[in-house]
C-alpha cells in the first residue's frame, strides 16, 4: 500500500514549540527534508526563513503545518479512502488534548476479522504494488544548491548532468536531457505536472551541499503520475570521490525502477575514479559557462577552465569533451571565430575523450557532428550511427542525424528524424531545430510557428530571434524581421552572424542606406580582424549583388563555412541555383 501523506501524532507533536530546521520540519510530517523542501517550495507548505535569510536556516509553526495538511488532499491509484484525517476528528483531539479512540477502533475491528483476513489485506497490498506499471521513462530535475552561496550553482548542475549522462547510458531507459531538465529550474509545477509535460513515469529530484571539500548529496525517486515516494538516499563524500558518488546514485536508482542491464550498461554504470577537487573545479565551472554559452565571452571562458582542468589531469575525458564542443560552437557564424583552426582543435579533443572512453556516446556524437562540418560525409553518418547504437534514446543524435540528412538535401526524412527525437524528448529538440528544417524545406509559415513557440518560452535567446528573422524575410515579412534580429544584435554583443541577416532584412524592407551602414561595419571589422564569410555572403544575396556573393562563396568553401552545409536546400541560394559556379560549389563540397 503506498505510504500515506500524514500519520496521527501524539499530542505532543502539536505543541506551538517552533520547528527551528529542516530536518525538524520533516520528522513531524514523517517525511525526509527533500520532500518536504519540495513541498514548501511548490504547494506552498508554510516555512519561513530566519532574518539572515539563508536557503538552509528555516523555521514552521506546527499549527500552520496541520492546517496546510488538512487542506492538501492526496489521490492515490492504490487508495481507497482518504489518508488524511477529517478535519473535525483531528480538530477534537487537539482540542481536547487526549489521542483519538478511532486508531483503537480500528484495532479491535482488524482483530475481529481474524489472521486470514488480515492475510488477504496483505496479499491484496502486495498485488497492488505488483499492478503498478513498470517504470520506462524517467527525468533528473536540476539538484537545488543547498551550500547557502550562489558561487556554488555550478557543482549542483554539474551533479544534476553527471547523473543524466550516467543513466542515459541505459538502453531500457528513457532518460530526458539536461537540456529539457533544466527548464525546470527554480519551477513551482508540481511533480504530476512535470511528468506529464516531459511523458516520464519517474521523476529524479534532490539537493547538493558542499562544506569545503566534501559534499552530501540528497536524491530521491518519485513516481511522476502519483507523486509517490519510491526511493530516497542521502550520500557524503569528499569531494575527490565526487564520481564514486555519481556511480553509487545512479546504480541505485537503475535498481530501484528494476530496469534490466547489459553487462556493457553496468560496468558503464558503475566506472568512477578518484579526481582531484581542483581539477573536477574547473571542469565544472568550464561546463557551467558552456551551457549558459550566450556570447562569444561565455565560450572563451569555458575553454579556459576546461584546459586548466586538463593541465591539472590529462587522464580527464569529460575535459576533452567539453573543450571539443567549445571549440566547435566558436567555429559558428554565430560566434565568428576562424572555422579551420577551431574544428582541428575540436577534433583532436574528442579523439583524446574516445581514446580514454571508447564508448562515449556523447563523444561519438560530437565527432559526427565536426566530421559533418568538414565535409566527411560517409565518416559523419557512421559517427552518428554510433552514437545512436550507444544511446538509441538520445533526442540529440536523433536531431544531429536529422541535419546531416538535411545536408543532403532529405528535407522528409530529415524532419522525420527530427520529429522522432522530439518525441523521445519534447523539449530538448526544440522549435528553433525543427524549424530550421522546415525553413530549409520552403515550408516558411510552419518554420515560423516553431520559432515563435520557441520566444513564447524564451523571448531573450538570439540563436532563435536570428531563426525567426530567417524565416519572416523568407516569407515576405522583413519588416516584422527587423525588431526582432535588433534585438538579437544588442544580445550577442553584435554577432556578424546576425549582422549579416540584418542587412537582408533592411534590403527587402526599401532600408538599403541601413543595409549599406551595417555592410560597411562588418568590412572595417574584417580590416581589424577575423569575420566570417558567411556573414558577407548572407549580406551580399540580401543586396542583390550575386557576383560579390559568389566572391564570399569563395571564401567560404576555403574556411568551411557551415552556411555551405545547406547548399542544396537554403532558399537564399535559390537565385543562384542555374548557375554552373554554384552547381560546381555543391560538387566540391561534395554534395552533388
Amino acid at each position: 500500500m503506498a505510504e500515506p501523506f500524514f500519520e496521527a501524532q501524539p499530542p505532543e507533536r502539536t505543541s506551538e514549540k517552533r520547528l527551528d530546521s529542516w530536518k525538524e520540519i520533516a520528522a513531524y510530517l514523517n517525511r525526509d527534508v527533500t520532500t518536504v523542501q519540495r513541498w514548501e517550495k511548490r504547494e506552498g507548505m508554510p516555512v519561513h526563513r530566519h532574518v539572515h535569510d539563508m536557503r538552509g536556516s528555516v523555521y514552521a509553526l506546527p499549527c500552520e503545518l496541520d492546517a496546510w495538511v488538512e487542506t492538501r488532499r492526496v489521490c492515490r491509484e492504490d487508495q481507497e479512502t482518504a489518508d488524511v484525517e477529517p478535519a473535525d476528528a483531528r480538530g477534537e483531539q487537539k482540542k481536547s488534548g487526549t489521542p483519538s479512540r478511532r486508531p483503537w477502533l480500528a484495532l479491535v475491528g482488524m482483530l475481529a476479522l481474524g489472521l486470514p483476513a488480515i492475510a488477504y489485506l496483505a496479499w491484496r497490498g502486495d498485488a497492488g504494488r505488483a499492478a503498478l506499471p513498470k517504470i520506462k521513462s524517467l527525468a533528473v530535475l536540476p539538484l537545488e544548491n543547498l551550500s547557502g552561496d550562489p558561487a556554488q550553482e555550478y557543482l549542483a548542475d554539474g551533479m544534476t548532468e553527471a547523473l543524466i549522462g550516467r543513466l542515459a547510458t541505459i538502453n531500457g531507459l528513457r532518460v530526458i536531457s539536461r537540456t529539457s531538465a533544466m527548464q525546470f529550474k527554480d519551477t513551482r509545477k508540481t511533480v504530476p505536472e512535470i511528468g506529464e509535460e516531459l511523458n516520464v513515469d519517474s521523476i529524479v529530484e534532490g539537493s547538493v551541499i558542499r562544506e569545503g571539500n566534501r559534499i552530501r548529496v540528497q536524491a530521491q525517486l518519485i513516481r511522476a503520475a502519483t507523486d509517490e515516494h519510491l526511493w530516497s538516499a542521502t550520500y557524503d563524500r569528499e569531494l575527490r570521490d565526487v564520481l564514486v558518488l555519481q556511480s553509487e546514485v545512479s546504480q541505485a536508482i537503475a535498481g530501484k525502477v528494476e530496469v534490466a542491464l547489459t553487462g556493457k550498461e553496468r560496468a558503464r554504470l558503475s566506472a568512477s575514479r578518484a579526481v582531484s577537487p581542483e581539477v573536477y573545479e574547473s571542469f565544472l565551472k568550464g561546463r557551467f559557462a558552456l551551457d549558459k554559452g550566450d556570447t562569444g565571452a561565455d565560450i572563451d571562458e569555458s575553454v579556459r577552465y576546461f584546459e586548466e582542468a586538463i593541465k591539472k589531469d590529462a587522464t580527464f575525458g569529460p575535459a576533452y569533451v567539453g573543450l571539443a564542443e567549445a571549440h566547435d560552437q566558436r567555429s559558428t557564424v554565430f560566434i565568428g571565430a576562424p572555422p579551420e583552426e577551431e574544428r582541428a582543435k575540436g577534433i583532436d579533443a574528442v579523439r583524446k575523450a574516445l581514446e580514454l572512453n571508447p564508448d562515449s556516446a556523447e563523444g561519438h556524437l560530437l565527432l559526427a557532428e565536426m566530421l559533418k562540418e568538414q565535409w566527411q560525409w560517409p565518416e559523419a553518418e557512421r559517427e552518428f550511427k554510433r552514437a545512436l547504437e550507444l544511446n538509441p534514446n538520445d533526442a540529440a543524435a536523433h536531431d544531429g542525424f536529422a541535419h546531416w540528412l538535411l545536408s543532403q538535401g532529405d528535407t522528409d526524412e530529415a524532419l522525420t528524424w527530427a520529429q522522432r527525437g522530439r518525441e523521445l524528448d519534447p523539449l530538448a529538440i526544440s522549435g528553433s531545430s525543427i524549424g530550421w528544417i522546415l525553413f530549409q524545406a520552403h515550408r516558411h509559415d510552419e518554420a515560423i510557428m516553431e520559432f515563435r513557440s520557441v520566444l513564447a518560452v524564451r523571448p531573450e535567446d538570439a540563436g532563435n530571434l536570428w531563426f525567426l528573422g530567417f524565416a519572416l524575410i523568407a516569407n515576405g515579412q522583413a519588416g516584422e524581421a527587423i525588431p526582432l534580429l535588433e534585438k538579437a544584435l544588442s544580445i550577442s554583443n553584435r554577432s556578424p552572424g546576425i549582422i549579416g541577416v540584418l542587412v537582408r532584412a533592411y534590403a527587402h524592407a526599401g532600408r538599403r542606406a541601413d543595409a549599406l551602414r551595417l555592410l560597411a561595419e562588418l568590412k572595417r571589422r574584417k580590416q581589424a580582424g577575423y569575420v566570417p564569410a558567411g556573414a558577407f555572403v548572407n549580406a551580399y544575396l540580401g543586396l542583390g549583388q550575386n557576383e560579390e556573393a559568389f566572391v564570399w562563396l569563395e571564401q567560404a568553401y576555403k574556411e568551411h563555412s557551415n552556411i555551405l552545409l545547406f547548399l542544396k536546400t537554403h532558399p537564399y541560394f535559390d537565385p543562384l541555383r542555374d548557375d554552373p559556379r554554384f552547381k560546381d560549389l555543391i560538387r566540391r563540397v561534395g554534395l552533388a
